[in-house]
């Protein structure tokens, strides 16, 4: 997840554990050990409020150390390379773009947490419970209401809208390369037009001058022209939730809306490092992620819903922050299998 909000854990020491831990011998998991210190994985995004990690710490009595290791992408590969000498416990954070890569690499232990709701197969990566959903959300294309409304020009509904001459040079997409949210919209369009017609399709986009920022922070704070962006392009990919939080201070409309025929569903997980020299420690450490207090914390901390989903939203969401109904969807073994191809094809066609 790309969504660096100008929040962060300001009181929590963000240390990487590079101390190598032997793997189990013979192919069969250890019994589970604890030690008082744990070093969590985590995206650059991870959030939570800090009463609520101060709590964790005094009730395990840990040593919790946050290691923020970049976005989805690049923490998920960093994970792979030093799989011989684990960077933590506990990870949070690969989601659904990259857990085929990451299962594929064998970084994970298996960890079924008992706060884990059973109705929601639909988050669930694979059968091997070695990821957790900890919470998920929908990446669709966002519009400055207020640009549109002052051009006199019709907010976009669909993909295929933004092909269309009207909205020439409006829009700015991240590198799937380098952003989950890239990755997740060129998903998107992978679902709607097929693995033999997407190419086509940014093809299209690119005639109709789409622009490519490295990651969430550049195209939505500087290219975009709403919320706090001073850009020109008044279309971004983003995320559903986003419009919820560009409401005015004391109510009001937000600027912005999220185009909900558009959407790819992002998963995020969390799971326990292979060679982890506090397991017991990270199966804690999921067990909390899914506690009510920070399932409720995650939508105003990290943009997300939580994967319990009776957990109670913020007030605003109700009106601004819908799911989508239908959006567009890849199976995860395709995702895990054709990735690397598609943004080697993607890169060819567009970046050039």
């Amino acid at each position: 997840m790309q969504k660096s909000w100008g929040l962060g854990l300001a009181a929590v020491a963000v240390a990487l554990s590079l101390t190598a831990c032997a793997p189990s011998s013979g192919g069969a998991s250890a019994t589970p050990t604890e030690t008082k210190q744990l070093t969590v994985v985590v995206h650059d995004s991870f959030n939570v409020s800090q009463p609520l990690l101060d709590r964790f710490k005094a009730e395990t009595g840990y040593t919790v150390s946050i290691a923020k290791s970049g976005d989805a992408g690049g923490m998920t590969n960093k994970l792979i390379l030093t799989k011989d000498a684990p960077l933590g416990d506990a990870v949070y954070g690969i989601d659904n773009t990259f857990a085929g890569r990451a299962l594929a690499g064998d970084i994970l232990e298996p960890y079924e947490s008992p706060n884990y709701p059973k109705n929601t197969p639909d988050l669930s990566a694979d059968t091997s419970e070695r990821l957790t959903p900890i919470d998920f959300g929908d990446v669709c294309v966002n519009a400055d209401k207020q640009w549109f409304a002052a051009k006199k020009v019709a907010v976009p509904a669909t993909l295929d809208d933004l092909a269309k001459p009207e909205y020439k040079d409006l829009l700015v997409v991240e590198n799937p390369a380098s952003s989950s949210p890239g990755m997740a919209f060129l998903a998107a369009t992978v679902g709607a037009k097929g693995a033999d017609g997407y190419l086509d399709y940014w093809g299209q986009l690119k005639s109709n001058g789409v622009k490519v920022a490295k990651d969430w922070e550049t195209a939505y704070n500087t290219e975009f022209s709403g919320s706090s962006g001073k850009g020109s392009r008044p279309l971004v990919v983003s995320y559903a939730t986003s419009p919820a939080y560009e409401v005015p201070d004391g109510g009001g409309q937000p600027p912005t809306e999220a185009l909900l025929q558009t959407c790819f569903r992002q998963v995020e997980y969390a799971g326990v490092l292979k060679g982890a020299k506090n397991p017991v420690g990270a199966q804690k450490f999921i067990d909390w992620m899914l506690s009510a207090d920070v399932q409720a914390d995650i939508p105003e901390q990290m943009y997300m819903y939580p994967a319990v989903r009776d957990t109670k939203l913020p007030e605003a969401w109700q009106k601004y922050a819908p799911l989508a109904e239908k959006p567009w969807t890849v199976p995860a073994r395709d995702l895990s299998n054709n990735r690397d191809s598609w943004i080697a094809a993607w890169t060819a066609k567009v970046v050039g």
